[in-house]
């Protein structure tokens, strides 16, 4: 009797980890966007893709 009571009380719980999980990447992702929101309005994004290529092209020139 005691066994069937846990497996009904472990069943209810299954899917809450991967809900968990999809709230933190959705939150994650959320965070991300704006981040990169805030960054292409101040030109951030093409400043430093323009800094890494000319890196990269010194390396492989130098």
């Amino acid at each position: 009797m005691l066994q069937a009571i846990r497996s009904r009380v472990l069943i209810g719980d299954r899917g809450q980890g991967t809900v968990e999980y999809v709230l933190v990447i959705l939150a994650a992702a959320a965070i991300a966007l704006a981040l990169i929101g805030w960054m292409s309005s101040d030109g951030l994004i093409s400043n430093l893709f323009s800094s890494v290529l000319s890196k990269v092209v010194g390396f492989v020139k130098g």
